[in-house]
């Protein structure tokens, strides 16, 4: 976990470093858009290759690309906005995903309760008979 900190952190600075270059747009918008990309990156890390929230990301990839795009133009607003877009896009592929996930180990876990409770039902005995000893 410490590891994609660190890379996430490098990522921010790389992409800061890399917009700087850019001109027309506030430092601002230019750390709000590094900021989305890195966002974006630590959803595709933990999507991996889930199908949950597949859509969102590519959603958020999607913005990113016109954030940057915006950028290149000058276009603050355009930027800013896709930013918020891309960002608020991959908080929700990684919530769709990890719903998804506990969604699969609840059924999972009311599987084995349900098994269990079968199991239990066999294995003791619903109404045991009075035998002649007992009496």
């Amino acid at each position: 976990m410490n590891s994609r900190m660190t890379r996430a952190a490098g990522l921010l600075a790389l992409t800061a470093v890399l917009l700087a270059g850019c001109s027309g747009v506030s430092d601002l918008t230019k750390e709000r858009v590094a900021r989305s990309e890195t966002s974006v990156q630590q959803a595709q890390q933990t999507l991996g290759n889930s199908e949950q929230g597949a859509i969102e990301l590519q959603r958020a990839k999607d913005n990113l690309d016109r954030a940057r795009q915006a950028i290149k133009d000058g276009d603050e607003q355009p930027a800013q906005r896709y930013a918020q877009l891309a960002q608020l896009d991959a908080e929700l592929a990684v919530s769709k995903s990890q719903s998804a996930s506990a969604r699969k180990a609840a059924d999972e876990m009311l599987a084995s309760i349900k098994q269990l409770r079968q199991e239990a039902e066999r294995s003791s005995p619903t109404n045991p008979q009075r035998t002649t000893d007992d009496q």
